[in-house]
C-alpha cells in the first residue's frame, strides 16, 4: 500500500468518528420489551414501527452518528489489518480484502437503510448520499476522499441541527 493512501484513510477515519459532533458518549441502543413467554411466536417478533422512527430525526441522527464513531472504529482496524495482511502473504491479504469489503458494505447499508427510514429531507438527503459514496468504494480503501467525506458530515451534522 502506498504511503499517501495510509494517510487518507487515517484522515477518513478521525472524520467518520467525528461526525457526532465531538466526544459525546454513545447512547445505548434502545432494548425492545421483553417478550411476553405466553404470547404466541407471530407477536413475539413484532417490533416498533418503522413510521415511529422515521418521525424522530433526533433518534436517527443519533443513529447515525453511533453507527459513524463504529465504522470509524472499525475503519481505522480494518486499514491496520491490511497493512499487516500485505506482508503476511496473498492468502492473508484476500482475507483482510474480504473484511474490509464487507465492513464498508455493512456502513454503507447501514447508512442508505436510515435514508430510507428518515422523514426529514435534508437527513434523508444527506445519509442516502453518504451511502451511496461508501457504496462507490466497492471496497477500495485507496479511493477514501476525506474531503467528500467531511463536506458530506458537515451537510449531516447541519441537518441533524449540530453544525
Amino acid at each position: 500500500m502506498r504511503i499517501p493512501a495510509l494517510a487518507a484513510v487515517a484522515i477518513s477515519a478521525v472524520m467518520l468518528t467525528g461526525c457526532s459532533g465531538g466526544d459525546e458518549p454513545s447512547a445505548p441502543a434502545a432494548q425492545a420489551p421483553a417478550a411476553d413467554a405466553g404470547a404466541p411466536a407471530s407477536q413475539q417478533s413484532e417490533k416498533p414501527t418503522d413510521t415511529a422512527l422515521s418521525e424522530d430525526t433526533e433518534a436517527i441522527c443519533a443513529q447515525a452518528s453511533r453507527t459513524s464513531n463504529e465504522f470509524g472504529k472499525t475503519f481505522a482496524e480494518d486499514y491496520q489489518l491490511l497493512i499487516r495482511a500485505a506482508a503476511e502473504g496473498k492468502e492473508a491479504k484476500a482475507k483482510a480484502q474480504e473484511k474490509v469489503t464487507r465492513d464498508l458494505q455493512n456502513f454503507s447499508f447501514a447508512l442508505l437503510d436510515m435514508s430510507k427510514l428518515a422523514a426529514d429531507p435534508a437527513v434523508k438527503k444527506a445519509l442516502g448520499t453518504m451511502g451511496a459514496q461508501v457504496t462507490a468504494l466497492k471496497g477500495d480503501v485507496t479511493k477514501v476522499d476525506e474531503k467528500k467525506l467531511a463536506d458530506l458530515h458537515t451537510v449531516l451534522d447541519k441537518a441533524c441541527g449540530r453544525g
